[in-house]
């Protein structure tokens, strides 16, 4: 395994399996990025309410969103690395609502695990530096997503 993950599942509304391919998931797209080391992240499945909650105190948005991502390697001002031989590279955290995902699978016509992989992979490449700004980084991003989730099978 190239990424060791904290999965949480604050809704108790995923099954061990669906636990289980998020994480698969996201090793498959952390290979795929060229991740060599081990990497520490987590991933948390919180309520509409929660991230609500998320989203307007950190982005200033009062209203749930699907996915938000914290990159701990982004330095924000006045921050400083921290680095050393044996601290293990930490990505971050990923934020999912169950809900959102659950209301996008069936928007879009695809099935739930479907919604919640691309909403892992999509928090992932934030992690990663990816970001989805101007039409050009928008392309890459998705073009990127769409790629892995292919290769690995969840497509639409």
């Amino acid at each position: 395994m190239i990424l060791a993950i904290d999965l949480l599942d604050e809704t108790n509304e995923l099954t061990e399996e669906q636990l289980m391919k998020i994480e698969s998931l996201l090793n498959f797209a952390a290979d795929k990025e060229g991740i060599q080391q081990e990497a520490e992240m987590s991933v948390t499945f919180v309520t509409n309410e929660r991230i609500k909650e998320m989203n307007k105190e950190y982005r200033g948005k009062d209203y749930p969103t699907d996915v938000i991502s914290f990159a701990m390697e982004e330095m924000g001002e006045g921050e400083i690395q921290v680095s050393g031989a044996d601290m293990p590279r930490v990505l971050g955290d990923i934020i999912i609502s169950v809900q959102k995902a659950k209301e996008q699978a069936d928007e879009y016509g695809h099935s739930f695990m479907r919604e919640l992989g691309f909403l892992a992979v999509h928090g992932f490449l934030h992690l990663l530096g990816y970001d989805h700004e101007t039409e050009g980084e928008e392309k890459q991003m998705f073009s990127r997503q769409k790629d892995i989730l292919n290769e690995y099978g969840l497509k639409r």
